[in-house]
């Protein structure tokens, strides 16, 4: 019997899951750190229970799970009720019984699953209208604001960037490869009656704060990436330094939709969730290194004349020198760019002492997003149900899995735009898209795009469906 178009490519996404690839290589190059076990499980799905803290060149850093995977699907469940009860309690069940075999923390498995808006368009549009929550700070009177919206393309994407219209994305986070690999195996065994897989993207990130050769440089040197010999030796990713410095990550619950008040929750069936961007960037790690040297770089990724030695690559960025649109505004008026975090730093970091809604006190300048990114040799991914749309390539290529926990979609474009200067002030600063006064735009090219939402843990599968 001949098989369907869509037989095949299941067969093959089914086989992609676990499969390695060149990714294999990862565990014969970084050992897995020692982890605690959690104590409790979190409300919160992206959140990492159990992770580690470091000191790296007198800087804390949070030390990352070694192993990233994250698929992405559209639903091929009926939309009866009793259909999306039935899918509901079966997605539960499958992630349940990963989580009695791993422990819930990078030493075992982190699951995450986060919906898109258009299974919420799809599936449950009136109890979606009921709960997501809506976005105070972008709302004007009588035209409320999602805080799930639809993926944009920025000034500085190129016009091909694809923006994606996924259902789910779940994303696996471990220390050990077969880990991801057999969870994945086993939620799709047991639950992939519900989903027609579109990508598989695979990654990694770290492995060398202990002084031996980290993975991005070992990885991109194995894959014959252009420029990988000039990858410092320890690099947590490809373009060299540190990006999981404690101060500059958003701490404990404070991404989550309830916390600072951005939010009106309308409700709490969606307390302890999260906003969630998901994005892929073809990095050009030759022109970084070749057209930049460290103290461009610094300036680039930074600000122009951030303080750093020579070589360093975990650089401080605490709350009390945090950059300000006025800030940004005067290093390029004085220097015709402006650097990466300083540019964010107005959207990105707290204006004012904030007490969240559990009493915790954030101060001024503490971060927002909680970053969850990973290089990938991806080119884009791993795996594509669309070659053609995806431009998929077989070879190898530098590049990043982008993602990023932020209290909502308008949040994390408020990130986005002050990287291509459009800061939240109203401040537009005349900069033309991916050019070098752009900073890391100019060695970045972003493929894909798309926003989700990620429910609190008891009830990432199918939200909203009991409710029908």
């Amino acid at each position: 019997m001949r098989l369907t178009r869509k037989q095949l490519l299941g067969g093959a996404a089914a086989g992609a899951l676990g499969a390695a690839g060149i990714y294999e290589l990862v565990d014969q190059i970084a050992e897995s750190p020692p982890r605690a076990a959690a104590a409790e499980l979190p409300v919160e799905q992206h959140l990492v229970p159990g992770i580690r803290v470091i000191d790296h060149e007198g800087v804390e850093v949070i030390e990352p799970p070694l192993h990233h995977q994250v698929v992405t699907a559209k639903l091929s469940v009926g939309r009866s009720p009793a259909e999306l009860r039935g899918a509901q309690q079966d997605l539960e069940r499958a992630i349940r019984r990963i989580e009695r075999r791993y422990d819930v923390t990078p030493g075992g498995l982190l699951v995450t699953v986060a919906w898109g808006l258009p299974y919420f368009r799809r599936y449950v549009p009136a109890a979606a209208a009921r709960h997501i929550p809506i976005d105070r700070r972008a709302s004007a009177p009588g035209r409320p604001v999602s805080a799930l919206l639809d993926a944009i393309r920025f000034p500085s994407d190129p016009p091909e960037t694809v923006l994606d219209a996924n259902d789910v994305a779940i994303l696996m986070r471990s220390d050990a490869r077969e880990h991801v690999a057999d969870g994945a195996e086993r939620l799709f065994a047991d639950a992939g009656h519900l989903f027609e897989l579109t990508s598989i993207r695979k990654g990694f990130q770290g492995g060398g704060f202990g002084g031996a050769t980290s993975v991005p440089k070992a990885m991109a040197t194995a894959a014959g990436i252009q420029g990988a010999d000039l990858i410092p030796d320890t690099a947590q990713l490809f373009l060299g330094f540190t990006s999981t410095q404690k101060q500059a990550m958003g701490p404990s619950a404070i991404a989550n939709f309830e916390t600072l008040g951005l939010l009106d929750l309308r409700g709490a069936y969606f307390r302890g969730g999260t906003h969630m961007h998901l994005s892929h960037l073809h990095e050009n790690v030759e022109a970084w290194y070749l057209d930049f040297d460290f103290r461009n770089r610094v300036d680039t990724t930074f600000r122009p004349k951030f303080e750093a030695r020579d070589g360093a690559q975990t650089l401080p960025q605490p709350p009390g020198k945090v950059a300000g649109a006025r800030d940004v505004e005067e290093d390029f008026d004085r220097y015709g760019t402006i650097g990466h975090s300083a540019s964010i730093q107005p959207a990105s970091r707290l204006q004012m002492d904030i007490r969240g809604e559990d009493g915790t006190l954030y101060p001024k300048g503490t971060a927002i997003p909680i970053r969850a990114d990973f290089n990938t040799l991806d080119n884009p991914f791993f795996w594509t149900a669309d070659p053609v749309r995806d431009r998929f390539d077989p070879s190898p290529s530098a590049g990043l899995h982008f993602i990023t926990f932020n209290p909502s979609s308008d949040d994390f474009r408020r990130n986005r735009l002050a990287m291509d200067g459009k800061l939240p002030d109203g401040t537009d600063l005349p900069l033309e898209p991916r050019s070098r006064g752009q900073g890391l735009n100019s060695v970045l090219r972003t493929t894909h795009r798309q926003n989700f939402l990620v429910p609190p843990r008891e009830r990432r599968s199918f939200p909203l469906a009991e409710l029908l």
